[in-house]
């Protein structure tokens, strides 16, 4: 769906490589399944759905072959009482909607504890309200479009099961004019576990807000998805932050940060989110196989 950037990279990397190092092939599924079953490769690395991760193991158990699968995640957060929201506000609010929300591990579901939901409900509100949508060569755009029709239509349907079902869309919840997939940045809140909107992947430009009374009962509910790529943990007691954090059933566990994924440190999945990693010393002896040599000089 997104190809040029990548295009444009391996260009670039040709100017410098000798021919046949690095190969980019665009194409439909297909193409896909193709390389998987193929013979010569012995190592297959994958970012993108679930239902996809599942074809790839089915046509990859033939040859062996060896994965790394980076999938979709509902990456949740915890705001602690302690949060002071003022500072930590902003952070949230962009790290929930990078790159318009569309980012594997964008924040997209937040447990915020009662003592200060409506607070930050309205704050993340107002930074939702002060963004401007359009096209991204525009000048003074901060929000782009949903990339594709079908994205655009989950989207338009998740937030609209929420509102059926009694959630309170703070602000946004409307496509932007008549052309092209422009959805207006939006906060729901007073929602629960068990709306699709909060169990399921969005990937979108909408964040719901979850209200929660016990520590202990917003990381059951934070733990209570099939999914397990990243979650953050927000609050001023780092010690008692890192001590939930570490509970959390994912890859990676920020604090009072999200979404940063660093070429140095290995970056994956748990639960349905995958397995395997990407980046750092890890990550790079995924594409090794390890040998032991055993001398006898006796």
């Amino acid at each position: 769906m997104t190809p040029f950037n990548t295009l444009r990279m391996v260009e670039l990397m040709n100017e410098c490589l000798p021919a046949g190092v690095i190969n980019a092939i665009t194409g439909e599924g297909g193409i896909g399944s193709g390389i998987v079953k193929h013979e010569g490769n012995r190592k297959i690395v994958f970012t993108g759905s679930t239902a996809a991760r599942q074809s790839i193991m089915r046509n990859a158990a033939d040859t062996l072959k060896r994965l790394t699968l980076e999938l979709g995640g509902n990456d949740v957060g915890i705001v602690l009482p302690d949060a002071d929201i003022d500072k930590l506000a902003p952070a949230i609010f962009q790290t929930a909607f990078l790159n318009m929300g569309q980012t594997c591990a964008a924040l997209k579901r937040l447990y915020v504890h009662e003592s200060q939901y409506d607070a930050l409900v309205e704050k993340l509100a107002e930074m939702a309200r002060a963004q401007k949508v359009g096209p991204g060569m525009e000048e003074g755009v901060t929000f782009g479009p949903v990339q594709n029709r079908d994205q655009f239509d989950l989207v338009s349907e998740l937030v609209e099961d929420a509102r059926q079902n009694g959630a309170r869309i703070v602000t946004g919840g409307e496509r932007i004019g008549d052309k092209g997939y422009f959805y207006a940045p939006t906060i729901v809140a007073d929602i629960a576990d068990g709306t699709r909107l909060v169990d399921e992947e969005q990937f979108g430009p909408v964040l719901p807000v979850i209200r929660y009374s016990d520590v202990e009962d917003a990381l059951r509910r934070a733990n209570d998805n099939p999914s397990g790529l990243g979650g953050s943990v927000w609050g001023s007691d780092i010690d008692q932050a890192r001590a939930i954090a570490t509970r959390l059933e994912c890859g990676t566990a920020w604090i009072n940060n999200h979404a940063e994924v660093l070429p140095h440190c290995p970056f994956g999945g748990s639960k349905m989110s995958g397995f395997g990693v990407e980046f750092g010393l890890d990550g790079l002896l995924e594409y090794t196989q390890s040998q032991l040599l055993n001398i006898n000089r006796g």
